[in-house]
């Protein structure tokens, strides 16, 4: 959907996200779990990966072929079945401004520079790109829905005001869910001073619901204080891994200058990204659905940033296995 309601949509998650789950399984086509002597059900679905090259020196690459790629699902090698340079892929972004009280110094500087960087991502590469804007303080608010026109994202914008907790996770659930069936690639940029205070879903199901939506998720933390006494250092910790197991990365800079540079950053790495796509054979099964993905790259001078793994099956009894 293109567009946005004029009055935001707020929410706070229920205890009803398993029989979501269930309701949105049950509406799905059967699938080979249902049918006897299946071992492999995840034969039929595509795993993607959007996969960022650098050099040792940290210069992004861009003219690789499939054939400079190999994949590995739980140490098993997988052939390649697609391949895409990103700048053909369109964007679904969505933004995440924490607007806790804590924020309240710095947060006009916040918004303009995620203004220019709403404006850039519309305003060049794929006609077909989409941005959001989501605010979460003790609630978490979609401002405006997937939408290319500015004045729509700019109205979201101006609503920021900064008051109350912090539930961040709650934020990443729903951007999530609001993404995970939208064509090309999912990206999550939250803007952010600290850690998660109020959210009622906790880290674990926020990571796996990033996963699930395929979202790379870019943490842009907000840091005005250095102090080790006056930050949340689990709160970074958690990011950090966040943006590791999806092939995002963490930025940490004042506002100013270093704000913009870092969406400016973010926006060169999605402009220079691969899709890498294969269809799980003969993965190894283990009592984890979690399972761990691994690039190799044919020139030992480049690295590959990426997710760190995907859901799927588990061993058959596995409690784990849904």
């Amino acid at each position: 959907m293109v567009g946005g309601s004029a009055a935001p949509a707020q929410w706070r998650p229920q205890k009803t996200s398993e029989k979501q789950k269930a309701d949105q399984k049950a509406a799905k086509p059967a699938a080979a779990e249902d049918q006897p002597n299946v071992v492999f059900k995840t034969d039929v679905r595509l795993v993607r990966m959007l996969v960022t090259v650098k050099d040792l020196h940290g210069k992004l690459i861009a003219d690789l072929t499939r054939d400079d790629f190999r994949v590995f699902d739980n140490g098993a090698e997988q052939e390649v079945a697609v391949f895409d340079r990103q700048t053909e892929q369109p964007l679904s972004i969505a933004v995440l401004v924490d607007t806790s009280g804590s924020t309240a110094k710095d947060l006009r500087y916040e918004v303009e520079s995620v203004k220019k960087f709403l404006h850039a991502v519309v305003g060049a590469g794929n006609p077909e790109d989409t941005a959001s804007l989501y605010s979460f303080n003790w609630r978490v608010t979609l401002e405006t829905n997937y939408t290319r026109r500015i004045p729509r994202l700019e109205q979201g914008l101006r609503q920021l005001h900064a008051e109350g907790g912090t539930s961040m996770y709650d934020a990443m659930l729903l951007a999530a869910h609001d993404m995970e069936n939208r064509r090309g690639r999912h990206v999550m940029v939250v803007v952010t001073d600290g850690g998660d205070t109020t959210s009622a879903t906790n880290y674990h199901k926020a990571i796996e619901a990033t996963q699930l939506a395929d979202a790379v998720v870019y943490p842009i933390l907000v840091m005005p204080i250095t102090n080790d006494a006056g930050r949340n250092i689990g709160g970074e910790n958690a990011l950090q891994s966040i943006a590791i197991s999806t092939g995002g990365r963490v930025f940490a800079p004042t506002v100013g200058a270093t704000l913009d540079q870092a969406f400016a950053e973010i926006l060169r790495d999605l402009r220079t990204q691969y899709l890498v796509g294969f269809y799980p054979r003969n993965a190894p099964l283990t009592k984890n659905r979690f399972h761990s993905l691994k690039i190799e790259l044919k020139r030992p001078d480049l690295r590959a940033q990426t997710r760190t793994g995907y859901y799927g099956d588990a061993e058959e009894g596995s409690p784990s296995r849904q």
